[in-house]
């Protein structure tokens, strides 16, 4: 093929492109035709989806449109308004604070019910009555009474009576994060 001819069908092929890209263009603007803040598509603020959340999770109680704060204690009201769209309140053994505890050497950490552990520092064994044990989440599987804690690990205890105790022979102490309740033994 000559150079003109090749030089010609790749204009006109670009031609066609460019005619049909535009006719697809314009049957596209068309097809949304409401401009947004009507009716057909209005706009809402933040604020206005928070306020029908709240009254979503509060089983539409809210009848004002004022700031609806301090209205959702999660620990407070039996959960059965009207229709009960309302979520149970959130019981809870300890605090969903995370706090810092060190743990020493003879010392036993026992979560209750729920808590979970990352021990941070040290190295730590399993303490835990019967054939169950605690559950490492992070590699997904269960550690039974005796066996090393993993550092890093995020650790479940789903029943109370469960925990974390210095290994022996090692004289320096845990950091653990915690979260949930626990005691100190």
């Amino acid at each position: 093929m000559k150079p003109y001819m090749k030089v010609s069908l790749a204009a006109l092929a670009i031609g066609v492109g460019v005619w049909v890209g535009s006719v697809y263009s314009n049957t596209a603007i068309g097809a949304g035709t409401s401009q947004p803040g009507t009716a057909d598509d209005p706009v809402v603020t933040k604020s206005y989806v928070d306020q029908q959340i709240q009254k979503a999770l509060n089983g539409g109680t809210n009848a004002g449109s004022g700031s609806s704060a301090g209205n959702n204690s999660g620990s407070t009201g039996t959960g059965s308004t009207g229709g009960d769209t309302s979520l149970p309140p959130v019981v809870s053994g300890g605090s969903d604070a995370v706090e810092i505890v060190t743990v020493k050497p003879g010392q036993q950490l026992i979560g209750a019910s729920g808590a979970e552990f990352i021990v941070r520092s040290g190295k730590a064994v399993i303490v835990s009555e019967g054939t169950n044990g605690v559950a490492d989440l992070t590699d997904g599987v269960d550690l039974t009474n005796g066996q090393a804690a993993p550092t890093n690990h995020l650790l479940s205890f789903p029943r109370d009576g469960r925990g974390i105790t210095v290994l022996d022979g090692n004289k320096y102490s845990l950091t653990v994060m915690v979260r949930g309740g626990y005691s100190l033994k």
